[in-house]
């Protein structure tokens, strides 16, 4: 499998394979990386698959995407990543061997596909402890070193600190915004003390860190003698990890392959949905993608009107669902790609208005007026939007959500006369409950539940670096170190 970039040129070599992408972001055009064409999944297939182990099916589907790795080593680092002792947090009930149990709130209705069961109790564990393993491994193989630059607005960076820490040839440099996460999202990063870890407050919004990690991944002399590398959703790997669970979640919430599923995002940057949007050019039989942002709307504001507009980080609001409070969705690109029918050209100069700080419209553009095609509906929930829908699944149902899982279901009830009759909807479980106790405590009046394991978190020691949102800065802190 060779691979491109969403602006034409994929750099050396010309034609990349999984190997030379991994451990960078950005390609060196500024665009991001996406297979030259989407393997597509055969009905044989799915009827084979349909039965596999999560991490048997990983393996099936991450070897169509990934040619350059011996078989029996993807498929010993498969085996490595998703065990039941590594997605130890599956809720009470549901089988621990799925590793992403469905949990229904309504039976073939209405359920949570089970992401958060990881070691940062966050769907992002999903992809980042493959990465972690595929680092170890491509980095040993080639007898070098990588330090990654990432940026996080709540969830990445713990995931990518727990997946790296400890990990030979690594080191992690995170950014993320001061004073802006939960203080259980604070606690899971900061207190760590490996060696090979750094935290970086910057006094400034997510989207203030995530343009510092893109300038410094465009200076190039930099990023070659430091050898800066990104886990951030921007990195491939990360996207076709999460391909995998959209089918594991088909399977478990349909009886044959004649049926069909609609999916509920959660969405900041664009990640996770886009890996649904892959599963489905890939054949995979998904009715919808409903599209949930909270108050930060820019994406759902692009698939009601054609307008792509970003805002400044004085524009993002400050909420409770804070993993997505994003006004400028970094994976967003690989799905404009394909709406203008994978022309580099046109999706260069689109992100020339972007990267220029201005909006682009596309409302009366052929290409989006086949968006239907594509399945994608949208919508947008506030904070109160939020309290009463943690209320209503709690009251109905019994099930305690986190803030961002109810951003999820709140639009997924919102449109549900959209998703055609007798096809289940599954909204993405995104964290669990823990993670954002303040809000919990606002809605229902009770601390959630957390894990023994991570009991007392707030209380460690913590190790951080609070610097401005300043680029320079940031090489310099980096420079002194590796």
């Amino acid at each position: 499998m060779k691979y491109i970039s969403t602006r034409g040129h994929a750099g050396q070599p010309a034609n990349p394979e999984f190997c030379d992408i991994l451990l960078g972001g950005l390609a060196p055009d500024g665009g991001l990386y996406l297979p030259e064409s989407y393997p597509q999944v055969t009905r044989a297939e799915l009827d084979a698959w349909r039965g596999l182990s999560y991490a048997e099916l990983a393996f099936a589907i991450l070897s169509k995407f990934i040619t350059d790795i011996p078989q029996a080593d993807l498929k010993a680092i498969c085996d490595k990543t998703y065990t039941a002792g590594v997605y130890c947090h599956v809720r009470e009930g549901d089988k621990a061997s799925d590793i992403t149990p469905v949990h229904w709130l309504e039976e073939g209705r209405l359920g949570l596909l089970e992401l958060s069961n990881g070691p940062t109790l966050a769907f992002k564990d999903m992809a980042m402890q493959l990465l972690g393993n595929l680092f170890e491994y491509v980095l040993a193989k080639r007898g070098e070193t990588i330090n990654i630059l990432g940026a996080t607005s709540g969830d990445t960076g713990s995931a990518a600190e727990y997946a790296m820490r400890g990990k030979q040839g690594v080191r992690v440099f995170m950014l993320s915004p001061h004073g802006k996460m939960s203080a259980f999202q604070r606690a899971q990063m900061y207190s760590l003390q490996d060696e090979n870890i750094f935290n970086i407050a910057v006094t400034g919004m997510f989207d203030d860190a995530q343009d510092i990690v893109k300038a410094v991944s465009n200076d190039h002399a930099f990023k070659a003698q430091h050898k800066i590398g990104a886990v951030n959703s921007i990195n491939w790997a990360r996207v076709a990890a999460q391909i995998v669970y959209y089918f594991k979640g088909y399977f478990a919430a349909t009886k044959s392959n004649d049926e069909q599923v609609a999916f509920c995002v959660p969405s900041g940057n664009f990640g996770n949905i886009c890996a649904g949007h892959i599963a489905r050019m890939m054949g995979l039989p998904v009715a919808k993608l409903i599209l949930a942002t909270n108050e930060n709307d820019v994406l759902d504001e692009f698939f009601r009107s054609g307008v792509y507009r970003p805002r400044k980080a004085a524009e993002t609001h400050v909420t409770s669902s804070p993993s997505m409070d994003i006004s400028k969705a970094s994976n967003f690109e690989r799905f404009v790609f394909d709406l203008v029918g994978r022309d580099p050209q046109k999706v260069a100069a689109l992100w020339a208005e972007v990267d220029a700080g201005r909006a682009f419209d596309l409302s009366a553009s052929p290409e989006f007026a086949r968006i239907s095609e594509f399945g994608f509906v949208s919508g947008a929930s506030s904070h109160a939007d939020r309290l009463a829908t943690i209320r209503k699944v709690f009251e109905q149902y019994g099930v305690m959500i986190d803030t961002h899982t109810a951003d999820g279901v709140k639009v997924a009830w919102e449109r549900a006369a959209e998703v055609p009759a007798g096809v289940p909807v599954l909204v993405l479980e995104t964290a669990l409950p823990v993670k954002f106790a303040e809000t919990i405590v606002e809605a229902l009046g009770r601390e959630p539940e957390r894990p023994a394991d991570l009991d007392g978190i707030e209380k460690l020691p913590q190790r951080v670096e609070v610097m401005a949102p300043d680029v320079d800065a940031v090489k310099r802190f980096i420079s002194e170190r590796v």
